[in-house]
C-alpha cells in the first residue's frame, strides 16, 4: 500500500502559532517515570543518585525474589528514574518473581548491547491504561505490552492496591508506558517493588521531569505517528534556521498532551552543513532513534547546580557543557531585562548557566555532557520563571507548562559547546 503523504509542514519558530485543541485520545495526566535499561543497575542507580540527588525508594532484585533482573527506583520529589539490568541470561527465560511481565533477560541484554545505558520506557500516568492502549492501537499504534493487571502482594507496610500497565512503541526501541493505579495503590513505582525504608531521603531540589526529547531519522513521519495514536498536539517547533549555527543543525517539533505537562520534543538531523549534525551523531552512536535528553525542573537552579557541581570532579556526578562566551554574559542583561536581579545575573555567569525568555516567562538552563561513554544521552537542568495561573476550582496557583520556552535564544551557544566537545572525540 502506498504511503499517504503527510499534510504536516515545518514553518519554524517565528511562524508557528501555538494553540491547544484539547485533542487527547485518552485522559493523560503527567509523566510518571523514566525507566533505563543498562548493564549494571546497582552502579547506574548509585551514580544518578549522587549526581542528581535522588534517593532509592524501592527495588526488585535477587534479594526480593526477582531472579530475572535487578531494578532500582530513584526519586526526588515527583521525579522518578528507574534503572534495570538483567542477570545472567543463559537460560533465556524468567526465574523467580519479576514485577514487570514483559521484561525478558535476553531482550534486555540485546537492548543494552545495541544502545548502552538508554531509556527504554517513558511512563505516563493516565486515567485508564486499558482504555488508553485500546484507543491508541485502534488509531494505529504498534502494541508492545497489552493491558496487564498488577497486584501488590509485597507485605512491606508501604503500599497496597494494584495497577494496570500497557505499552506501545514510541520511537526506535523506546516505549510509551501507560500506568494507572487501582484500589488506592500508593507505591513509588510498580507493584511488588519492595520499599527501601532505611535509605536516606536526599534531594538537590529537582522537582519533576519537564520534557523528554527524542531523536529520529524522519521528524514528520514520527510526529504523524505519535499525534495520530495519542491525539497530542504540537506545542512548539524549530527549524535549522532557528538554531543560529552554520556547523550543525536540527529540525524539532514539541508535542504536548491536553494539560501540556507531558512535553515530548522530537528532533531530526539536517544535512549539507560543514560538519555532521549532533543529531546524526546520536543516531549513529545509539544505533537508531532513541531518547536524547531529559529536562529536569527545579525551583532553584542555582542551589541545584551548585550541589551537582560538588560531585562532578569525583566522577560520581555529571560534567557540564562548557559555559557560554564572555560576550554572551555581557549582553545577557540587555536581552533578558529585569526578570533577574543583579545577584542572579552574577550567579548565572558563575555557574555557567544560559537564560532565555519568550512572551510569557523566563527559562534558565544548563546541560550536562553525555552521561556515559557514548555521545548519546545527556541531561538538562532548568528553572522556569513566570506564567503563574490559578488552578481550576482552587484558590492556589500553578505554573503553566513550558513557561519561557525551550531556550531558542541559547541554541547557538549550546550547539557550539556540543560541537566543541564532539570535536574532541575520535569516533
Amino acid at each position: 500500500m502506498a504511503t499517504v503523504p503527510s499534510k504536516r509542514k515545518l514553518v519554524g519558530c517565528a511562524n508557528f502559532v501555538r494553540s491547544n485543541p484539547l485533542s487527547d485520545a485518552f485522559e493523560c495526566e503527567k509523566f510518571d517515570h523514566i525507566e533505563f535499561w543498562c548493564g549494571d543497575a546497582t552502579n547506574a542507580a548509585a551514580r544518578f543518585g549522587v549526581g542528581l540527588g535522588m534517593g532509592l525508594r524501592c527495588k526488585s532484585d535477587a534479594t526480593t525474589g526477582n531472579g530475572t533482573y535487578a531494578s532500582y527506583a530513584m526519586k526526588s520529589n515527583d521525579l522518578t528514574f528507574v534503572f534495570t539490568a538483567p542477570y545472567g541470561v543463559e537460560s533465556g527465560g524468567s526465574r523467580g518473581e519479576a514485577p514487570h511481565p514483559g521484561h525478558e533477560g535476553r531482550a534486555m541484554m540485546r537492548f543494552f548491547e545495541k544502545h548502552g545505558l538508554a531509556a527504554r520506557a517513558v511512563g505516563v500516568r493516565v486515567k485508564d491504561a486499558r482504555a488508553a492502549y485500546e484507543e491508541a492501537v485502534k488509531r494505529g499504534a504498534r502494541g508492545v505490552l497489552a493491558p496487564t493487571v498488577l497486584t501488590h502482594t509485597v507485605d512491606d507496610g508501604c503500599a497496597k492496591g494494584g495497577q494496570v500497565i500497557a505499552e506501545i512503541e514510541l520511537y526506535g526501541d523506546v516505549v510509551l508506558r501507560f500506568v494507572n493505579a487501582t484500589d488506592g495503590f500508593d507505591g513509588d513505582f510498580l507493584c511488588n517493588y519492595s520499599a527501601t525504608r532505611d535509605a536516606p531521603d536526599v534531594s538537590y531540589g529537582l522537582q519533576r521531569l519537564d520534557h523528554a526529547v527524542g531523536n529520529v531519522h524522519d521528524l514528520i513521519e514520527t510526529v504523524d505517528y505519535i499525534t495520530k495514536v495519542t491525539g497530542f498536539h504540537e506545542f512548539a517547533e524549530f527549524t535549522a534556521e532557528d538554531i543560529g549555527t552554520i556547523d550543525s543543525g536540527l529540525n524539532s517539533m514539541v508535542l504536548a498532551n491536553n494539560n501540556e505537562y507531558v512535553l515530548l520534543p522530537v528532533n531530526e538531523p539536517t544535512f549539507g552543513t560543514k560538519r555532521k549534525s549532533q543529531i546524526q551523531t546520536y543516531l549513529e552512536q545509539n544505533n537508531g532513534p532513541g531518547l536524547q535528553h531529559l529536562a529536569l525542573k527545579t525551583d532553584d537552579i542555582f542551589a541545584t547546580v551548585r550541589e551537582m557541581r560538588k560531585y562532578s570532579h569525583l566522577r560520581g556526578g555529571f560534567d557540564f557543557q562548557a559555559p557560554a562566551s564572555d560576550d554572551y554574559y555581557k549582553q545577557l542583561k540587555a536581552k533578558i531585562g529585569d526578570a533577574l536581579n543583579d545577584e542572579q545575573y552574577a550567579l548565572v555567569e558563575e555557574l555557567g548557566l544560559l537564560v532565555d525568555k519568550d512572551d510569557q516567562g523566563v527559562l534558565i538552563q544548563v546541560f550536562t555532557k553525555p552521561v556515559g561513554d557514548r555521545p548519546t544521552l545527556f541531561l538538562e537542568i532548568i528553572q522556569r520563571i513566570g506564567c503563574m495561573r490559578r488552578k481550576a476550582d482552587s484558590e492556589s496557583f500553578e505554573q503553566a507548562a513550558g513557561c519561557g520556552g525551550f531556550g531558542k535564544g541559547n541554541f547557538s551557544e549550546l550547539f557550539k559547546s556540543i560541537e566543541a566537545y564532539e570535536a574532541t572525540l575520535q569516533i
